[in-house]
């Protein structure tokens, strides 16, 4: 019998590599309940902590008397910062250089602020113990309010800084100071402003909200003492950099730290930094010698886990009244809680704010960013973002609407006008950023076109005429965001945490029959990085992605790397990847020469193996290749098919997207509608069509729901409101809006596969374009700016402040 001939087709299908829509490997063990989380590991002896917290958001502690609780049979031990100081435990370090108490020392900075730590054998009896702590309190004055923090009257709260000039970012103008940073062209940006024949300016508020993944933060640490290692569970999304940090504080060398995160349920940036659970479990499993588990509940999670955004933004736009934008200026009051415990980059107190530019060609722009401390939860991370890109993406979305109402001009119209031409990348912004490259126009007409959108615009005026007549009570918003991204970081010539440089890496190998295993710094929390990872390297390697094993999350196995976020995984993980692959092909080349009995530099690749150049017939496979690096190597060269790769990128990488939103408003209910949300994404090569799709549905709505109604908000003295689902607004299937996805593709020209990352893109530019809807149906009635997020009674309340 004739062996059957493989189709070239046949021999790709086959890989499921790159552009293949493969389903989640990861979803057989999840959907079947099979998923290995925190709290599913019980490790034998394992007790419980948990927390002791402040009612008061700004209070001195008089006393703490853990007496009665340590006297409750089933307790082993109540940590206070009394108890740490003498380890060098009670304050630690921060990822923005400030420092946070770990337990409260001698005052509290927030409410629900962690106070003591009670150990005992279960969850049941620390909470019982939790209610024998008892803590006198002295209510100090409570400061919420941003705008008055360098009040000369405020009081002060950081009284364990409150004598130093300098931070660590530069001067401070006052206690509750702790950075300026500016960029750009003042001068330039000021004379471009003297001569503006039209300007606006508005205050643009981005209100503070929090990621609230499903799984809350957890740990459990559990300290060998005959052979002084420790071992640390958690739901880590750099698992190495907790490593380095627990390796810190503690001064166990960091060989004898074994971090490893399983299954983590969601983290979107909230799960980056360190928290005080993690550091007294460490220290409580020091103490008794046995695991201690830590486990947040909801209301801690939402109210003392790092938040997001809180973002003031006084913006303004130097225009012609031909619509070409001149200037840009933009001073931002960033409200950072109790201890500025952001996760930026060390060089960059207020991350990436400085891409507020977006896409249009500014010719002079300049920001500054003052941070302040009030009586918050601490924090301000990427939710699904990279490093305050959503709030710089709001900021310059919501003004350009607003320039284009003073210009009344429509605001598809102004955005093309000011877009980056593609013959401009790559493109040196005026805040300092280089654009990789992009093709703004293509990507608007085609989204402009799949929608109608002149037809959308006349019936929006024919609704407003009828509207005018008392015909309805409807009135229609269409929102524009036209956004980009800047991800991937990042190169060590300007990004690093802790002074570690922001690489990513991988390690790659292939047994002897043909089958892989490989592990990344990376951490998945739901990105599907073992379905994708599996592809990138079937398509450099030309193994079946099912014959390949991906691992992430062990820091004994896995490479250095610095984790998942900022959906910096493809741009600077997945060029790792391919790079290591690369490394084992180079290699496999000269086993196959060996095979083939031809030079190295007479054969080519073809999907899954080489061929010699002009007699395709002879060939070999990547199997075979394996198969003959264990048993056959060429001589001198050593045994085995594996590669490890570093990957420092040269530059960010910038996905962008044309996003439109279509909404109906009743007034007389402020309920709003989102009839059609049209979502088109460039994140350069495309690894996984379906997992786009399912990271642009799971961004846009968490961009719903921030725009539309989640917020964390303080009463005057400092209390919580929005700490639980009763009050914090997290869309189900019934709320969410249908999204309709579309691409086009500009590859990166520096990404070894010209990716450019995509999980962050929806949140950045969704919110812009749901606020943007509500502002243009509310336009024609008069209103310039309404401010986020636009639940019903605020729109109602506006509906009537307007008159109708």
């Amino acid at each position: 019998m004739n062996e059957m001939i493989i189709t070239r087709e046949a021999r790709e299908a086959r890989l499921e590599g790159m552009g293949c829509r493969r389903k989640r490997v990861e979803d057989i063990r999840f959907t079947q309940g099979k998923g290995n989380y925190v709290d599913d590991i019980k490790l034998p002896g394992m007790v419980h902590g948990d927390f002791v917290r402040s009612p008061y958001a700004h209070a001195r502690i008089k006393r703490i008397d853990t007496s009665k609780a340590k006297a409750l049979p089933g307790v082993l031990a109540v940590l206070t910062a009394e108890d740490l100081k003498p380890l060098g435990l009670h304050w630690m370090p921060t990822l923005a250089g400030d420092v946070q108490a770990v337990l409260a020392d001698g005052k509290v900075h927030f409410q629900n602020q962690e106070v003591a730590f009670v150990v005992a054998e279960n969850r049941y009896i620390a909470d019982d113990a939790l209610q024998l702590v008892e803590v006198e309190y002295e209510a100090l004055p409570v400061l919420i309010d941003p705008f008055h923090a360098m009040d000369a009257d405020a009081p002060i709260l950081r009284e364990d800084i409150a004598d130093k000039k300098t931070g660590a970012h530069g001067p401070r103008k006052h206690p509750n100071h702790i950075f300026e940073w500016t960029v750009g062209d003042g001068a330039a940006t000021d004379e471009a402003f003297a001569k503006a024949e039209v300007t606006v300016k508005e205050l643009i508020s981005y209100h503070r909200t929090h990621p609230s993944p499903l799984e809350t933060c957890q740990c459990l640490a559990s300290f060998d003492k005959i052979k002084g290692e420790l071992t640390l569970y958690g739901t880590f999304q750099a698992p190495h950099v907790i490593r380095t940090v627990a390796s810190l504080l503690s001064k166990i060398p960091e060989h004898k730290i074994h971090v490893i995160a399983p299954d983590i349920g969601g983290g979107f940036g909230n799960k980056v930094g360190a928290y005080a659970g993690y550091i007294c479990s460490i220290v409580a499993s020091i103490v008794t010698g046995i695991p201690v588990k830590w486990v947040e509940d909801r209301m801690e999670n939402l109210s003392t886990t790092s938040f997001a955004r809180d973002y003031h933004m006084t913006t303004e736009i130097a225009a012609t009244k031909a619509g070409r934008v001149t200037g840009l200026r933009v001073h931002v009051l960033a409200d950072h809680g109790a201890f500025d415990a952001c996760a930026d980059p060390s060089k960059w107190p207020a991350g990436f704010f400085n891409i507020v530019t977006g896409s249009y060609d500014f010719p002079a722009a300049h920001l500054a960013v003052d941070g302040v401390y009030t009586n918050k939860a601490s924090g301000g991370v990427a939710y699904r973002c990279s490093f305050r890109v959503t709030e710089a993406a709001y900021c310059i979305e919501r003004a350009m609407d607003i320039l284009a109402g003073k210009l009344g001009m429509d605001p598809a119209e102004l955005r093309m006008k000011n877009f980056i031409r593609r013959e401009q990348f790559p493109y040196q912004s005026a805040l300092g950023w280089e654009y990789d490259s992009g093709d703004y126009h293509l990507a608007m007409h085609k989204a402009m076109d799949a929608i109608d959108y002149p037809a959308l615009r006349a019936e929006q005026k024919a609704r407003q005429e009828a509207f005018r007549r008392g015909e309805t009570r409807s009135i229609m918003g269409v929102g524009i965001s036209f956004f980009t991204e800047i991800v991937g970081a990042g190169p060590s010539k300007n990004c690093d945490i802790l002074g570690v440089a922001m690489f990513d890496s991988a390690e790659i190998r292939i047994h002897p029959t043909g089958s892989i295993i490989a592990r990344m710094g990376t951490k998945s929390q739901g990105q599907g990085h073992e379905t994708t990872w599996a592809q990138i390297i079937a398509t450099e390697l030309g193994i079946p992605a099912d014959d390949i094993t991906i691992e992430e999350g062990n820091t004994d196995t896995a490479p250095y790397g610095l984790g998942t976020y900022g959906s910096r995984s493809t741009p600077v993980a997945g060029a790792a990847i391919a790079m290591a692959a690369r490394k084992i092909r180079n290699k496999a080349q000269m086993i196959a020469a060996h095979l083939l009995e031809v030079s190295e530099y007479d054969l080519e690749w073809d999907i899954d193996g080489f061929r010699v150049k002009g007699n395709p017939e002879r060939s070999t496979t990547m199997k075979e290749i394996a198969w003959a690096a264990y048993h056959a190597p060429p001589s001198g060269l050593e045994p085995g098919l594996e590669a490890v790769n570093y990957y420092d990128p040269p530059n960010m990488t910038f996905p962008f997207g044309a996003y439109f939103c279509v909404m109906d408003i009743d007034v007389d209910t402020g309920v709003a509608s989102t009839r059609r949300f049209y979502a088109l994404d460039d994140c350069g090569t495309r690894i996984n069509p379906m997992i786009i799709e399912g990271q642009v549905h799971g961004g846009l709505t968490e961009a719903f729901a921030i725009a539309m109604g989640q917020e964390i908000t303080y009463d005057a003295t400092g209390n919580v409101m929005g700490a639980s689902f009763m009050d914090f607004f997290l869309p189900t299937a019934v709320e969410t809006p249908k999204w309709e996805t579309d691409f086009t593709v500009t590859p990166s020209p520096h990404h070894p596969i010209g990716a450019k990352g995509v999980g962050e893109s929806p949140n950045v530019g969704g919110v812009p374009a749901f606020s943007n809807a509500v502002n243009d149906a509310f336009g024609f009635l008069g209103a310039t700016h309404l401010p986020m997020p636009h639940y019903p009674w605020r729109l109602w309340q506006t509906a009537r402040q307007l008159g109708v």
